[in-house]
């Protein structure tokens, strides 16, 4: 299982609402969540072997960024 974390453009729960279809239908994708609190927006995604370019054309294609962020 791998973490990823990305600084998003995802900032209200709207936008959660539209990007959650998209997200939700990419296999390998076990869990993911959006810290909106956060300046930044986070989105968190647990995978299972997931490319992290298949996540940032995913929030793309929903009209959103998302930019990986450096592990820590």
């Amino acid at each position: 299982m791998e973490t990823l974390k990305f600084k998003t453009n995802v900032n209200c729960g709207g936008c959660i609402a539209t990007v959650t279809p998209h997200l939700n239908q990419v296999k390998g994708i076990v869990k993911w969540s959006v810290d909106t609190t956060n300046p930044m927006k986070v989105l968190t995604v647990e995978t299972s072997g997931l490319d992290a370019n298949v996540i940032v054309e995913t929030l793309k294609n929903a009209g959103y960024k998302a930019d990986l962020m450096d592990s820590e």
